[in-house]
């Protein structure tokens, strides 16, 4: 689309089961939390290849960018997209968004097999962590608050707490 004048490479779009949708503009409260992933994610490395808004191929007709990624150590990822297989963890930083992170991309992660799936409420300053995915849904839900540990189940020596994530 890009090379047909559609899209240029500044537009902020995804694809999720064929269709395009807009992504939201960064905030000032999302780029922070974005900025203290990247501090705190820093303990992954050696561990996990750490990806900031890089795409994750879906089948056929999704490519959704989520806002972080702990992916697999490969060393193809310069010639080839990640696949759900790849993905340790993909967050969604939900400004804006909660309402189609909860649900459009819920639905998505879990369908193709994210092994786990943070929401992280800008607003409400909690953690949703969604684990074990089946063909609908994730089977597993937590909602962790200020003072509780979070840690990725693929890589649980990369542990913070939520308010590590907010302050």
């Amino acid at each position: 689309m890009i090379v047909t004048g559609v899209l240029t490479r500044d537009d902020r779009v995804e694809l999720i089961e064929g269709e395009m949708f807009d992504m939201a503009p960064t905030g000032s409260r999302h780029a922070a939390v974005s900025m203290n992933f990247y501090e705190l994610f820093s303990a992954a490395r050696g561990l996990a290849r750490v990806s900031f808004g890089g795409p994750v191929k879906l089948g056929e007709f999704s490519e959704p960018q989520p806002d972080v990624m702990l992916l697999r150590l490969r060393d193809d990822y310069k010639i080839r997209i990640p696949e759900a297989a790849d993905v340790l963890l993909a967050v969604e930083i939900a400004d804006s968004s909660l309402a189609s992170d909860r649900g459009m991309k819920l639905a998505l992660y879990a369908r193709h097999g994210i092994a786990e799936y943070w929401i992280v409420d800008a607003a409400g300053e909690c953690v949703e962590t969604y684990s074990n995915p089946g063909p609908v849904a994730y089977m597993e839900k937590r909602i962790a608050g200020a003072a509780e540990v979070v840690a990725p189940r693929g890589l649980p020596s990369v542990q913070m707490t939520v308010r590590d994530i907010f302050s």
